[in-house]
């Protein structure tokens, strides 16, 4: 399974206190996951690194989980029940592979990666790699994701479709329904949609939010397309 908040907040981890942030938060879902699931299970969460791993091991010694890193010999034990992998990184997608691996052994347990970043901008990426990255994220269910966009948002809750929200603009920070999905929608569907919305609002001879974020979603598929070549 696959868990995103791809709020602005938690995408630049190298900024100066980001990472205490983005740790906090997850140990608000891990532990809600443990309320949700039951008390008695054992769920480990792995992080990206032995020094993140060591340090949260050492401020949270009244965690209900345990802690690993991707980093670790043997990150999963046998007895771990629920594995949560908090921001797996590109760079260690072959370690991400061999933990599922080795979770879908018979009785198989849950994997659930928090905010992967396991997709990288870099054009210097080959395409047979691109193409493994996908073939691996695509064996993985989103069950919630959430994303702001320049004039609306993104969301999708499972077992429910993705849904296309835009901004009200007669109630500040509301939402209004732009269209359900049964897939993620793609920057190109996304683009779509605003424009029907924005033709619907120059036909109404109405100003629309929706006009000004035109510009950035034809940008952002521009430079999807680049990369991707």
């Amino acid at each position: 399974m696959k868990v995103e908040l791809l709020i602005p907040e938690l995408q630049f981890l190298n900024d100066e206190g980001a990472q205490v942030g983005v740790w906090e938060l997850s140990r608000v879902f891990l532990e809600t996951l443990i309320e949700e699931s039951g008390e008695n299970q054992k769920v480990k969460a792995i992080f990206p690194d032995a020094g993140a791993a060591a340090l949260l091991k050492y401020q949270w010694t009244d965690a209900k989980f345990g802690c690993a890193s991707l980093g670790d010999r043997n990150p999963v034990d046998k007895e771990d029940e629920i594995v949560v992998m908090i921001i797996p990184d590109y760079q260690m997608l072959e370690k991400v592979e061999i933990i599922a691996n080795q979770l879908s052994d018979d009785p198989p347990r849950p994997l659930i990666m928090w905010n992967p970043r396991l997709v990288s901008g870099d054009i210097g990426v080959g395409f047979n790699v691109r193409n493994l990255r996908k073939m691996f994220l695509s064996t993985f269910t989103t069950v919630y994701s959430m994303k702001p966009l320049e004039a609306g948002a993104i969301f999708r809750s499972y077992p429910g479709m993705w849904k296309v929200f835009y901004d009200d603009v007669t109630r500040p920070n509301r939402y209004l329904l732009a269209k359900e999905l049964q897939v993620a929608p793609t920057s190109t569907d996304i683009e779509m949609i605003f424009s029907e919305l924005a033709g619907e609002s120059e036909k109404k001879g109405e100003a629309s939010i929706i006009d000004q974020a035109m510009g950035v979603f034809r940008s952002f598929n521009k430079f999807m397309k680049a990369i991707s070549k």
